[in-house]
């Protein structure tokens, strides 16, 4: 199973952030599935790749160390996928949002730490 992760620091209030990246992921081709204060996920829609390499992507906020200008978030994307090749699918894919989000005109970018 191929995972890849990031964390995020934002200058921007919780408030504003859950609905932001909604329309996001939905500006970038995804399903958002489900979502709610603190939680977002969000998948591919079938029929572009095999079904193997769909793409899950989670959005966890952290309200507990939220602030009227600060937020925190980590972003989770993985699928089935063997990540045996450095380029597969999914590491496109992550490679995309994080992309999204770090130049999103929404918010500055505090911090953005790949794991």
């Amino acid at each position: 199973m191929a995972r890849y992760t990031c964390s995020f620091v934002l200058s921007v209030s919780i408030d504003n952030l859950q609905p932001t990246l909604v329309d996001l992921l939905q500006s970038t081709g995804l399903n958002v599935q489900y979502y709610n204060a603190d939680y977002i996920m969000a998948r591919e829609f079938p029929g572009t790749v095999p079904f193997s390499k769909l793409v899950t992507v989670e959005i966890l906020i952290d309200k507990t160390t939220a602030t009227e200008t600060e937020t925190r978030m980590n972003l989770v994307i993985k699928n089935e996928e063997l990540p045996l090749q450095l380029e597969n699918h999914c590491r496109q894919v992550f490679e995309f949002i994080k992309q999204e989000i770090e130049s999103s005109r929404h918010w500055n970018l505090i911090e953005s730490i790949a794991g």
